[in-house]
């Protein structure tokens, strides 16, 4: 069995104390963070080396996007894509060598698209949309068991959001995004694991928005993913949200997320 977590730290600078406390108190095999907002010479490798997450894959930049996979199995840098075509920091895959061996992990930051959801007045909405068409191509060739996960920045059913048609015209649940991203799970047969594991209409939010206090209304959105292949899906046996990360002292406004496998 082995563990494979994700998390959007918003800084893994600023936040490693919290990360630590997360790896002492749920002790994943696997972490991948996303936003982690540092080029690899400034990353705090002695907090994970430490913990024996001696095995870590670094894409960073400074003080903007960045994604980070640490792990206690070794693994082989395995992937780097530029699904932006712009030079950002978002994407780092590994593959697995010790137990779990062969497993590829993707660890994606998927763009938020700004904030108008409309590609002609918006930019970064259309960039957004064209990563997400880039991902598809790539994913029509995949031929070893996968797991894709990070911050996906797409609520994609009715029920990930805390009120569905308040939403519908916000960037992260528009109709053209969710009919994007399906695209995407099509092109591989992808299982979402979160509604494998924890199946519709049950709640399952992973963001809240640091512009209001985040529990009083549950005003959450379900915005990270762990999605597999067919044959990897087959072998999850537990996924689950860590919310309490949440409340602690400064934090992310994601959650982390931890998927189990019988591997």
């Amino acid at each position: 069995m082995i563990s494979v977590a994700t998390w959007n730290i918003n800084s893994v600078r600023l936040r490693a104390d919290q990360v630590e406390r997360f790896l002492l108190q749920e002790a994943p095999d696997v972490l991948c963070l996303q936003e982690i907002k540092t080029p690899e010479n400034l990353f705090p490798h002695e907090v994970f080396e430490k913990l024996g997450y001696t095995h870590r894959a670094i894409h960073g930049q400074k003080g903007y996007h960045g994604v980070a996979t640490v792990s206690r199995i070794p693994f082989r840098d395995f992937s780097k894509h530029d699904w932006q075509d712009n030079g950002e920091a978002r994407h780092i895959g590994v593959e697995l060598l010790g137990p779990g061996n062969g497993l590829i992990v993707e660890n994606v930051y998927i763009p938020a698209g700004g904030d108008v959801a409309d590609r002609d007045v918006n930019p970064k909405f259309g960039q957004k949309l064209d990563f997400l068409e880039r991902m598809t191509r790539w994913a029509e060739k995949i031929e070893r068991p996968t797991l894709i996960t990070g911050d996906f920045n797409i609520a994609p059913l009715e029920c990930d959001v805390y009120n569905h048609k308040a939403l519908l015209k916000v960037v992260s649940h528009t109709p053209i995004e969710v009919e994007t991203l399906q695209r995407f799970a099509d092109a591989h047969g992808w299982v979402d694991l979160g509604r494998k594991h924890i199946p519709a209409p049950e709640r399952n939010y992973s963001w809240w928005s640091y512009r209001s206090y985040w529990r009083a209304k549950d005003q959450g959105r379900r915005l990270d993913h762990m999605w597999a292949s067919p044959e990897a899906a087959a072998q999850t046996r537990s996924h689950r949200f860590v919310e309490e990360t949440r409340k602690w002292e400064q934090p992310s406004d994601h959650i982390p997320l931890i998927t189990e496998l019988d591997l």
